[in-house]
């Protein structure tokens, strides 16, 4: 017999096949090609960071040696106010002020670009990795629907680089962006009270070097969110204790970080995927939940790691994670999953939510 024909239209089982079939492959094309088109864009602005980077080394070095300089001028001028003209004084202070204002900016914009770096290496080696097994892949290696899965999935992991970006510039323009004009404005009025009143003048000093380290302090919060560099250096657990520890110091909750098992080192993207999920859940907690306690358990087991973010806040609807706007969660189930590991959410209204999911455990080493 032959093969059987739909009676609608008269296209046959094989033929609809065929279309289904050079539809996964159009998608899949489509994906590799959006992905290609991304990780390129992002190694050219790797490219551009990196030139920057060097050349802002180069500008922080040659500010710091005038700084050290400009120093050394100022001891000086301390024995020899009442022999040099006020006009003399107040050049030799305003050059000053110039040097350490532009001093503190460059260095502030070589950390941000530092950080910049770190993430997008890490960005790209993402899409990478998300590429390389599309192009080891075949059409047939994907169901529909898996391939449907696969397209949230890039699109989520780009929406959710995309947002953090967002909420960091937002965050920057609102705080240190603002400081930093009220930093010339404070320098101007301190100048001109310098041919005024000088006594006057140290106080307003006084208060722009309050003003500066405080903006400073911010700056290095920023740095840390986007990416801590002890992350690098001591591993998520030391990063962990440090990230609870500043939230104690900015919000008025209670979050406790218990560690069990064998505390070590990790493979680098299983370090920074754990502090990413609960750096996310602790702000889903005290921003969106509301709650005045938070605990946080992570358990490093032999063959897994086990994290639990429990709080007692307003709780929500568990069907939320699956809606589109609620990336975060989404993002770390898919992150959780990719990485062979489990993922569970249970959350009941005005009693608080509880998330655990565990992922398998690549040891590198134990910390002493």
């Amino acid at each position: 017999m032959g093969e059987a024909s739909s009676t609608d239209g008269g296209i046959s089982r094989k033929t609809m096949n065929d279309i289904i079939e050079q539809n996964e492959e159009n998608l899949l094309e489509i994906i590799k090609n959006e992905l290609t088109t991304e990780l390129e864009s992002r190694k050219n602005e790797l490219s551009e960071i990196e030139l920057m980077l060097e050349h802002r080394q180069g500008e922080v070095g040659k500010l710091t040696e005038r700084n050290a300089a400009m120093s050394a001028n100022l001891s000086q001028l301390k024995g020899q106010l009442e022999n040099l003209p006020r006009k003399d004084i107040l050049s030799i202070y305003d050059t000053a002020i110039d040097v350490r204002q532009r001093l503190f900016e460059m260095r502030g914009q070589l950390e941000k670009l530092h950080s910049d770096q770190a993430h997008l290496k890490q960005y790209i080696a993402t899409l990478d990795h998300v590429l390389q097994t599309l192009q080891s892949s075949s059409p047939t290696d994907f169901q529909p629907a898996g391939s449907i899965a696969t397209s949230e999935s890039v699109e989520m992991l780009i929406q959710a680089q995309e947002a953090e970006r967002q909420r960091l510039s937002r965050q920057m323009h609102d705080g240190p962006a603002q400081a930093l004009s009220n930093f010339i404005l404070q320098t101007e009025i301190a100048m001109r009270l310098f041919a005024i009143d000088q006594n006057k003048a140290k106080d307003e000093l006084a208060n722009l070097k309050t003003s500066a380290t405080s903006t400073f302090q911010k700056v290095r919060d920023f740095i840390f969110e986007l990416r801590p560099m002890m992350l690098d250096d001591l591993g998520v657990v030391p990063t962990l204790k440090r990230y609870v520890d500043a939230f104690h110091g900015r919000q008025n909750v209670e979050i406790t970080l218990t560690v069990t098992g064998v505390e070590r080192r990790l493979e680098a993207y299983l370090e920074v995927m754990l502090f990413r999920a609960i750096q996310e859940l602790l702000g889903n907690a005290l921003k969106h939940s509301q709650a005045s306690q938070v605990k946080i358990l992570v358990d490093m087991g032999d063959n897994d790691i086990r994290v639990m973010v429990e709080d007692n806040g307003k709780g929500f609807d568990e069907t939320i994670i699956n809606n589109r706007g609620n990336m975060g969660l989404r993002v770390i189930k898919e992150r959780v999953e990719m990485l062979g590991g489990s993922f569970d959410l249970e959350s009941i209204a005005n009693q608080g939510t509880t998330v655990t999911f565990k992922v398998p455990a690549a040891e590198l080493e134990v910390l002493s």
